[in-house]
């Protein structure tokens, strides 16, 4: 007799994943936006406990090359690239693209190739690698059709992280807030994706230091919410300042955000 499938076929997590992505709160950003982000992102990020947990955890065995997807201002294509021969920093913003070049010259860094491209473009013309590397820039529509541009580019392994739980808001200052948050996809989505593929990955978390909200005033403090959230009222806007005035600003315990880093082996999709 034939093995009888689980209910957890009838789960379709890549369409439940595009469902709470159109459904969350937390909106997708243009390049643009993170044109207006890259220079102050490119300040003080090299030596994050995030970026020496990620590279370690890379298996560089056998590796000549890596395709580093979303690059941003090169947090990892930067730190890997004495490791290898050549590293390929892929990134949608121009700006944040600017930041790794300049970097580069600035540091006598030649082997890292600069390619100005977004998840949803053509990919025919970007090289394969023998590792590819997404460093949570795994914010997009389809978590399916993402896997399966990954695992082409890849000769042999690929990395990846993506946020455990969907906020990338403290809930602290989010109850601050009288209203409904519908948070984006929670990392198990993606490997429950990655299962339903034949795909079975390792997985592991890794800390990065939350200083997304630090802010030297009350105004800051609010734009750097409202990045995350989208528009305020002004009566939200009124409850944010007085929060940071009368408490955030007095706090000094560290804040971190838990990550999942997910990897597999090169996947010969049948």
């Amino acid at each position: 007799m034939a093995l009888i499938n689980t209910n957890l076929e009838k789960l379709d997590f890549a369409k439940l994943y595009i469902q709470q992505m159109e459904h969350s709160t937390f909106k997708s950003k243009s390049s643009s936006d993170w044109d207006k982000r890259a220079k102050n992102m490119s300040i003080n990020l090299q030596n994050s406990i995030y970026t020496k947990e990620f590279v370690e955890k890379i298996d560089f065995n056998d590796a000549k090359s890596l395709l580093d997807i979303g690059c941003g201002t090169g947090t990892i294509a930067l730190n890997v690239a004495s490791k290898l021969e050549v590293v390929y920093a892929l990134d949608y913003s121009p700006l944040m693209l600017e930041c790794v070049e300049n970097t580069c010259k600035n540091n006598d860094i030649l082997n890292v190739k600069t390619i100005h491209k977004s998840w949803y473009e053509n990919w025919d013309d970007v090289p394969n690698a023998d590792i590819v590397v997404a460093s949570r820039s795994m914010e997009v529509k389809d978590i399916k059709e993402a896997i399966l541009k990954l695992n082409s580019k890849a000769n042999k392994r690929v990395y990846l992280t993506t946020k455990v739980g969907g906020s990338f808001i403290d809930k602290e200052i989010l109850n601050q807030l009288k209203r409904e948050i519908y948070p984006r996809p929670d990392y198990i989505y993606l490997l429950n994706v990655l299962h339903s593929m034949g795909i079975y990955a390792k997985v592991d978390f890794i800390k990065s230091e939350n200083n997304k909200f630090n802010s030297f005033s009350a105004n800051e403090f609010v734009e750097r919410v409202s990045w995350s959230l989208g528009e305020l009222s002004l009566g939200e806007i009124e409850t944010l300042k007085n929060y940071f005035e009368t408490i955030y600003k007095f706090q000094e315990k560290p804040n971190y955000i838990d990550w999942a880093f997910i990897s597999w082996e090169k996947h010969n999709m049948g």
